[in-house]
């Protein structure tokens, strides 16, 4: 049988779709077909693969161009990974090995910088050169158990600034500008298109989420800013003596400044009903807990790996970023897709990096998805040369390694796609 994955048709993109479904677990009943239609007007079918069988597609694979923050503020271009499934009927037949091929030499031929994905599943993508670059947190805060003053929790807003409740309409007008400022110093964070602020307004949702809507508020600083943005979702459960037993379910928060950070998460513990806030996904180093005059009212209730890159042009990546110190490493990278591999001469400093091939002997030996476990910093060098999955070669270049790609604060994507 010819199973080898082709681009999808606007005839064949209904069957793609329920094939998603079918991959994903979900009902897989026919896409309404104006749902179909809008879905096909944002894809790119050049970027859109499918596996058919007997005309039944098996297995899909998209992606789509995005722009990823690096350390120091810089963006480059990735290849963004999604709808990834094979039907449990083919799989064990290399069919996503021949889709990823496929898309990563594309992508390469493109000149994306690096590939990215949330991996559904830990075990399958390290094989295709990709490494967990983010990490995510989720809290759950005891909201009496914070310290904060029960009869107004909110604190005093002694910089002027205020909290406002807003419509999602506004959201899609204010919400742009805001993420643009904390992409511009947030590394891990990814870009987001108008259908992203769309979908996530409640705007031609697909039919297998349903909306519900959140409430949303903006932290609005003394000279009018909007510097910060929070969604929420509340439950509604009482206990047996007509006690409120609530869950505030913080959807998205993005904050330009600590003040917004600290006024918003306050504001979401000071809801009438509200015994407990889950936080979503934050970064693990978020400041949080510390924001709580109690940090024990907060327990971490996920943690996890979250965004993946895979590195395809090393250079490009490694100049693309800033360090805090001044190092010479010549790094060996395997990669048995052939896409990165090579030994590469990495001269960083605080004032700029310059990489490039070099046949000069090799520091360390490491493969290109444990060079994408540390590019945004999230990964320690020492760490894996622990886990043998780094070699070292002269003496202290692994110390050296961690010094050169470590990071003040650690990456965070905020986004799943």
């Amino acid at each position: 049988m010819n199973l080898e994955p082709r681009t999808v048709t606007a005839a064949e993109f209904p069957d793609w779709l329920r094939a998603v479904d079918t991959g994903f677990l979900r009902t897989p009943a026919p896409v309404p077909d104006e749902e179909v239609a809008m879905r096909l007007a944002q894809a790119d079918l050049s970027r859109v693969q499918g596996v058919f069988d007997a005309g039944r597609c098996v297995a899909t694979f998209r992606s789509f161009a995005q722009e990823l923050t690096v350390v120091g503020g810089a963006k480059v271009q990735a290849d963004a990974v999604t709808a990834v499934t094979v039907s449990p009927t083919h799989r064990r037949r290399g069919l996503l090995s021949r889709m990823m091929a496929k898309d990563l030499a594309a992508a390469k031929e493109r000149g994306d910088v690096v590939a990215s994905l949330i991996a559904a599943e830990y075990p399958i993508y390290g094989r295709y050169g990709f490494g967990p670059a983010t990490s995510s947190t989720e809290w759950e805060i005891d909201v009496p158990r914070t310290g904060l003053d029960p009869r107004g929790r909110v604190p005093a807003e002694t910089d002027g600034g205020r909290i406002e409740l807003v419509e999602g309409a506004d959201v899609r007008k204010l919400g742009p500008e805001l993420h643009a400022r904390i992409a511009a110093r947030q590394h891990g964070v990814v870009s987001r298109d108008e259908r992203w602020w769309e979908r996530n307004t409640g705007v031609n949702t697909p039919t297998h989420e349903p909306w519900t809507e959140p409430f949303y508020a903006v932290y609005r600083s003394a000279d009018g800013e909007t510097d910060g943005l929070i969604a929420y979702r509340a439950d509604d459960r009482w206990g047996d003596r007509k006690q409120p037993l609530n869950t505030a379910n913080v959807a998205g928060m993005i904050a330009a400044t600590p003040a917004a950070e600290r006024a918003l998460w306050h504001f979401v513990c000071s809801i009438d009903w509200i015994t407990t806030v889950r936080s979503g996904n934050r970064a693990p180093d978020d400041l949080l807990p510390l924001l709580l005059p109690d940090p024990r009212a907060a327990r971490v209730v996920t943690q996890a790996d979250w965004l993946w890159l895979r590195v395809l042009d090393v250079p490009r990546a490694l100049e693309a970023r800033t360090y805090t110190t001044e190092a010479t490493l010549v790094l060996d990278i395997q990669d048995t897709a052939g896409l990165a591999g090579g030994r590469f001469l990495l001269e960083a400093s605080p004032s700029g990096a310059s990489c490039a091939t070099t046949t000069r002997d090799a520091d360390l030996t490491l493969d290109v998805a444990d060079l994408s476990r540390v590019y945004l910093g999230d990964e320690s060098p020492v760490r894996l040369a622990a886990l043998g999955r780094l070699a070292e070669h002269r003496a202290g270049a692994t110390a050296t390694a961690d010094a050169v790609f470590r990071t003040l604060r650690r990456p965070w994507c905020p986004d799943v796609f």
